[in-house]
This record gives structure tokens, sequence and C-alpha cells, in this order.
């Protein structure tokens, strides 16, 4: 029999991330975001109904311009505004015992210290539930925003491998294991010669250490990753324990799941060393007929100019300015290319048009029926390799709470979804162990420093 699958929570501390204009149906208390009670409730519904994690989405900058400015982006509050959510997950942490806490950022953002020290102390204050997602940062803003240029987008990886290498030498490398005695008796609080520093230098940094946090639960946080272009793959690949997905359909999952696996293999490490989240939304009813119903209810109230402009502004291109049957080439930007990717898998390999691009935004990944239905169409999902669903949602608490209480009890009596929580870490909850696996690349800098002499400067 397969593992149960996992169930992230995807959101983001915006108004407007996914399905745009929900927040101005009554139901979308996302209209409130900047309230912290709403993602405090969220995280006790979210635990209460056996979600393994809630994932927070972030940017740091402006979707490119759509019909030839920003302002669209402003009225529909289409992520603007938007708050930092790492702020807020030791609050949620506080409220909660077993969720898993995953949130987005790009090496752009923080110099690698810092950021290092950030999460291990939320790694410590949660017990152990931290999950990194691990972006390059694709739009121009954003990198105006900290005073660069937009790097190329393979040159972004090159860079985000850079960041994890100092990362992994902090997290895995500066403390040796037995290094925190908290000896009252003896009165050592930590045995210097367990402490080292990394003396790291590379093209763009230069951290002498040590670090400053000891060993929280997991060390290393679990570490997540979307991106499915070729070289976003093969970074996933060597570093990646979870990555989410939106493949048109099973049998595309299967393919770059396998593929992806493949990768794993080839730089050392098992297939199952990684998970895949596939990203889906769903319209439930007590029958299809209800349910179509208010998929139909629901389309009327999505922005579709939103849509449009949300993906023409990941990608780079002003959609704005297209015409319905022009083509949308996924080299022609140095944006998201996996989305256009995506799409172009849609689309039997074709290049995808605006026309396709609307299409695909008003019904992507959206799975529709009684629980019963979905429960199918979920095993359907799992067969082709994927291990857990990243749930998007229309609106907040709304969605969640239809998952909850209508779909979860059929997939639990499927054994598609797990009945309570095991106990332990997020990566202990997911892989069975608090600690990557010695076969990740973070591994090798296990022991790595113990050389160096002790209390030299």
């Amino acid at each position: 029999m397969s593992k149960p699958l996992h169930f992230v929570a995807f959101v983001m501390n915006t108004a407007s991330h996914i399905t745009h204009g929900l927040w101005r149906d009554p139901a979308g208390d996302q209209i409130r975001f900047d309230d912290l009670d709403l993602w405090v409730d969220l995280a006790k519904r979210l635990e209460a109904g056996g979600f393994d994690a809630i994932f927070f989405a972030d940017v740091v900058g402006l979707y490119g311009d759509y019909r030839g400015s920003w302002d669209f982006h402003a009225e529909l509050g289409l992520q603007i505004p938007s708050n930092d959510p790492l702020v807020i997950l030791s609050a949620l942490a506080s409220h909660t015992e077993h969720l898993g806490l995953a949130f987005t950022a790009a090496p752009i953002q923080e110099p690698p210290f810092n950021f290092a020290r950030r999460v291990a102390t939320l790694d410590h204050a949660s017990k152990g539930r931290i999950a990194w997602n691990i972006v390059t940062g694709a739009l121009p803003n954003g990198a105006a925003n900290f005073g660069q240029d937009l790097t190329a987008h393979d040159d972004r990886y090159a860079w985000a491998d850079e960041y994890l290498d100092v990362l992994y030498k902090l997290w895995e490398g500066s403390w040796d294991e037995g290094a925190l005695l908290r000896d009252r008796t003896s009165g050592v609080y930590a045995d210097p010669s367990k402490i080292h520093k990394i003396h790291h230098v590379s093209e763009r940094y230069a951290v002498e250490g040590p670090f400053l946090v000891s060993p929280s639960p997991q060390r290393t946080p679990l570490l997540f990753q979307a991106g499915s272009s070729p070289v976003g793959r093969d970074f996933a690949a060597r570093n990646a324990e979870a990555q989410f997905i939106i493949s048109p359909d099973p049998d595309s999952a299967r393919a770059l799941i396998d593929d992806t696996r493949r990768l794993a293999v080839e730089h050392g490490r098992r297939r199952d060393d990684l998970k895949f989240f596939q990203g889906l939304s769903f319209v439930v009813g007590s029958t299809e007929e209800e349910a179509r119903r208010k998929e139909a209810e629901l389309d009327e109230k999505i922005d579709v100019h939103g849509m449009i402009a949300h993906l023409g502004g990941g990608i780079g291109v002003d959609l704005g300015e297209y015409d319905a049957d022009d083509p949308i080439d996924a080299d022609a930007t140095d944006g998201v290319r996996s989305i256009v990717l995506w799409l172009k898998e849609a689309n039997g390999g074709r290049t995808p048009t605006v026309r396709d691009i609307s299409r695909f935004l008003a019904g992507r990944s959206r799975i529709v029926g009684t629980p019963e239905q979905i429960a199918d169409e979920l095993a359907a999902w799992q067969a082709a390799g994927v291990d857990g669903v990243n749930v998007i949602n229309a609106t907040i608490p709304g969605s969640y709470d239809e998952f909850i209480a209508h779909v979860l009890p059929v997939l639990r009596q499927r054994g598609l979804a797990a009945d309570g929580y095991a106990e332990g870490t997020l990566r202990r909850k997911l892989f069975g162990a608090d600690r990557l696996s010695e076969r990740h690349p973070a591994a090798r800098y296990r022991g790595a420093f113990a050389g160096e002499p002790v209390g030299t400067a």
C-alpha cells in the first residue's frame, strides 16, 4: 500500500496571491492579511485538520507591468501590499505543536550569516518545524530593490549554490555534535574544541564564523524548491528534499518526477530522498452537479485580468500588449521560465498563446467534484509519483475548512491521508530522521572544520 499523501496549505502574506480578486468576496478573510490573528487562527485550523505544513510564498518586488504600468497590481492588490512571512512564523510556532512552517526567501534578500542565524533561531523556537523554499528571484524590480540588476536565469542558480555552500558550513559544520554541554557542575556551557570558524571565501561572500547558534533540532531546515527548468531541476536534484510542481496532468507529473529522481541518483542520492508536491485547488460538492455550479460561481468571481497580469509579470512579458493568438516563448525572457514550460506541456509541446494562458489559468490544476471523485483524482496523482499536495486557496479560511471537513475524511478512509501526526521534527515526520541524510551535499561539512586550532583568531 502506498504511503499517505502529505498536505500543505499554500498561502501568502498578501490579499491577492494566486486566485485573484477573491478578497472582494465576503468569505475572503485574506482581505485582512496583515492581521496576525488571521494566520494564528488558520494555523490552528490546519493543525486540527491534519495538514502537514503551512507554506508562505513571497516576493520582494513588483511583478512586471500590465498594460504599460504597475498601477493595475496596486488596484487589485496583486501581491502588493505584502508582508514578510518570516516575521510571523515564531507566533505560529507558539500556537501549534506539529504543523510545519515553511517560508520563501532568495539569496539576494539577506547575507548568509544573518539568514542562517534567523532560520536556526526559528528552528529552535518551533522545535524543528521550519522549512525553507529556496528561490532565486525572477523579478527585475526585486533585484532593483537591493540595488542590483536582475541576474541571468542560470547564473541565479550558481549564486544560490554559493549561498547554500555558506549556509551548509554554518548549519552543519561549525558546531560538532556534543559541543553544547550546559554543565552546571563544571560551569562549561559549550566546548570550544567542538566549535569552529569556517573561513569561507568565495566570489560573493567572505564569512569567518563561528556560527553563533548552537545546532537546532534539524540543523538545516527542511529544504523545498520550486523551479522546473532544466537548471532548476538539477539544482533540486542536488539540494532539495521536496519540490513543488504544477504539472498539468498526472502523466506530465510522472515524466518530470522520474527525470528529477534520475538526476538525484546521478548526484549520489536516492530516488526517495526527494518528495514532490503538486499544486492543486479544489471545488467540493455533495454531488457533481453542485460542484460544477460552485465552480461556475467561482469563475465569475475570479479577476481574469489579474490572473493574466500575474503570469505575464512573472515571465517578464506585458501580456496586456498582446493579441489573443500571439505566442509566448520561454526563451525570450529571463523570468520564471518554468511557468511557460508547464503551459507548453499542457499544450502538447506547442508554444502557448495568450488565449491558451487564459484558458489554462481559468481551471489550472483544479479538481472539481464530490469528495469521492476528488479522492479518485488524488489517487491518480499519487500513482504518478506525487507525494503530497500543495493546496491552493480561493478564500481563507473557507477553502481549507471545506477541504478538511469534506475531503480529508474520505482520503483517510482510503489510506490517502494520515490519521494523526508522527512525533518529532518536520523532517522526521516526512523522512523519518531529524537531520539531513549523509547523501546530501551539506553532509560533507560535518566534522570538516575539526582541525582548526582552538581559540585562534
